[in-house]
């Protein structure tokens, strides 16, 4: 049987990406059970949404390819810059201080473990 890629993605989270790749790093490789025991205890914010972009892909592989979790891979995760909302803030003597409100799009591609 040919390789099938099973993915889900999440688009505009808002934390940044940089923090989310220090998650996504944690579980790249991994069998997907053990990957989400992992995310349960993960102290980092961006993990629940990471989990729940894995846990996505992982019922997509289940419902529309027929595949079971028990069998699933994660071979690519990633996560990508999303549009930056920019928001004033003025300082002293008139100068203008931006604070740049950042988000993300997250990417899991999952696949069948070779036998």
């Amino acid at each position: 049987m040919a390789t099938v890629d099973i993915r889900a993605e999440a688009r505009n989270i808002s934390i940044s990406a940089q923090k989310v790749r220090l998650v996504t790093n944690l579980i790249r490789g991994r069998d997907v059970n053990e990957a989400l025991d992992m995310l349960r205890f993960v102290p980092n914010q961006a993990a629940r949404p990471v989990f729940k972009v894995l846990a996505s892909a992982a019922a997509n592989g289940e419902e529309n390819f027929g595949v079971s979790r028990d069998d699933l891979v994660v071979h690519t995760i990633f996560a990508d810059e999303a549009p930056t909302r920019r928001w004033r803030r003025f300082g002293a003597r008139g100068r203008f201080k931006p604070w740049l409100r950042r988000s993300s799009h997250i990417t899991v591609i999952l696949r069948e473990r070779e036998a």
